[in-house]
C-alpha cells in the first residue's frame, strides 16, 4: 500500500492524528520538500517525533525515478510525505496514478493547506477565490518581470470579483524563500494601489496577517517564511470588516474596494 500523507503547514506536530498513526505504522517513509517545506521542523525533527526513518527524494527521484517508492509499496506499507496537503501538486497525482497502474492500493490522508489557512486567517471567504497563481523568482523563468500568465490570471479574477491566492516561489534546496514584501514589490509594478493581504507563517504559533496597498506592503518586513499573498476581488462587508480588524487594512482603501 502507498499512503499519501499531508504533514500540514508548519512543524512535526502539524500532521493530523490519522496521519500520525499511519506514518508510525508504515514500514518505510519517503518524503519530498521541493513543492513545499515545513519551516518549523527539520527531517531529523520529523524522525525523532514520529519514531521513523524518512527517505527524502528530490524532484528527479519522484518524477523521473519513482521506481524505488513503487517497488517498496508493492510488498510493504509505504508512507509518502509532503508539507501541506498531499494532492495539491500534480507531481503527487502522477505518482498515485503510477501506483494504481501497478495495482498498488493507495490511500490519502489530507493535511491543512495554505489556501484554507489564508482564508481562515484573513477572513476572506473561501468560495470567493478564483484561480491561484505561483509567483516565481525572476531568474527561475528567465525574465525580470511578472510572468504574463500570472498577470492574466490576476486580471481575470479581478474582472469577476474573485480573490487571487498568490503562492510565492521557494527553492528549498538553496534555502531561498520569496517573501511577501518582495512579491508585493514585483506585483506593485502593475497594481500599485491595489489592496493585498500578506500572510506569513500560517499554521505557526505566530502567524501574521497584514492588509494594505501592494506598494505599502513592499516596504514592510514580515519575518521568517513561509509567506503568501492574496489579492482580493470584490469584498463582502464581513470580509471588509475582517481585513480591517484582523489585517489592519486602511479604511479608505476598503471603501475604494
Amino acid at each position: 500500500m502507498l499512503t499519501f500523507i499531508g504533514l500540514g503547514l508548519y512543524d512535526e506536530r502539524s500532521i493530523t492524528v490519522e496521519g500520525r498513526e499511519a506514518l508510525r505504522a508504515a514500514d518505510r517513509a519517503f518524503a519530498e520538500f521541493y513543492t513545499s517545506h515545513l519551516v518549523g521542523a527539520s527531517v531529523a525533527d520529523l524522525e525523532a517525533y514520529h519514531g521513523v526513518d524518512v527517505e527524502v527524494r528530490d524532484r528527479a527521484g519522484i518524477e523521473r525515478n519513482p521506481g524505488p517508492i513503487l517497488d517498496a509499496a508493492e510488498d510493504t506499507d509505504v508512507a509518502f510525505l509532503t508539507a501541506g496537503d498531499t494532492m495539491i501538486s500534480t507531481t503527487h497525482v502522477d505518482l498515485r496514478l503510477r501506483a494504481e497502474e501497478r495495482d498498488i492500493e493507495t490511500r490519502l490522508i489530507h493535511g491543512v493547506t495554505a489556501q484554507s489557512a489564508a482564508s481562515g486567517l484573513s477572513g476572506l471567504q473561501n468560495y470567493r477565490f478564483g484561480k491561484a497563481v505561483t509567483l516565481p523568482f525572476p531568474y527561475a523563468h528567465g525574465g525580470d518581470d511578472v510572468p504574463e500568465s500570472v498577470v492574466d490570471s490576476v486580471e481575470a479574477n479581478r474582472e469577476h470579483g474573485l480573490h487571487t491566492l498568490v503562492y510565492l516561489d521557494i527553492k528549498a534546496d538553496r534555502g531561498e524563500y520569496m517573501t511577501a514584501d518582495v512579491a508585493a514589490g514585483m506585483l506593485a509594478d502593475g497594481w500599485r494601489d491595489a489592496l493585498a493581504v500578506a500572510v506569513a507563517r500560517a499554521g505557526s504559533p505566530d502567524p501574521v496577517v497584514a492588509a494594505d496597498r501592494l506598494s505599502a506592503l513592499a516596504d514592510r518586513a514580515f519575518g521568517d517564511p513561509l509567506h503568501l499573498l492574496v489579492i482580493p476581488g470584490d469584498l463582502h462587508h464581513v470580509e471588509a470588516d475582517a481585513l480591517r480588524e484582523l489585517g489592519g487594512a486602511p479604511e479608505a482603501l476598503l471603501d475604494a474596494s
